[in-house]
């Protein structure tokens, strides 16, 4: 039986993924450097955080690193699919941010050095802060 998994540097090949991309070639592969593995890892941190410097941390590397990898020659791929990736980041962060203001959060309660029980809190500068930024995207 032969084995028909794809190579670990073979790109993406999900056309459905948006985050789906070739990995920037290297002439000298480097384990500690910017794999194929590790670009996939970035980007899909980067969909979740984004934030540049944060998603390139969770994957051992530097936001400087990262930077230059994206204007490398033959990055333009890593390149479109870290553009989508900040994207749907940053509106993962949005939506976080209007869950976390029109929700709340939890507080824990102390009296005498024991946790008595939970306030709920409400931010209301960050929905101020949200509702204007909102209306600036839609002037």
């Amino acid at each position: 039986m032969t084995d028909i998994s794809p190579a670990p540097d073979a790109p993406i090949a999900d056309e459905d993924d948006p985050l789906a991309f070739i990995p920037v070639p290297f002439a000298v592969k480097h384990y500690r450097g910017w794999t194929p593995d590790r670009q996939r890892q970035f980007i899909h941190q980067l969909s979740r955080i984004g934030v540049v410097s944060a998603a390139a941390k969770a994957v051992g590397m530097t936001r400087d690193s990262a930077y230059k990898l994206r204007k490398r020659k033959g990055a333009e791929s890593f390149a479109a699919a870290w553009d989508m990736a900040l994207e749907m980041g940053c509106d993962n962060g949005h939506d976080h941010a209007i869950t976390r203001a029109i929700e709340g959060y939890t507080v824990p309660y102390f009296y005498g050095g024991l946790m008595r029980g939970e306030v709920r809190r409400y931010d209301n500068r960050l929905l101020f802060a949200l509702m204007a930024s909102h209306s600036k995207r839609n002037d």
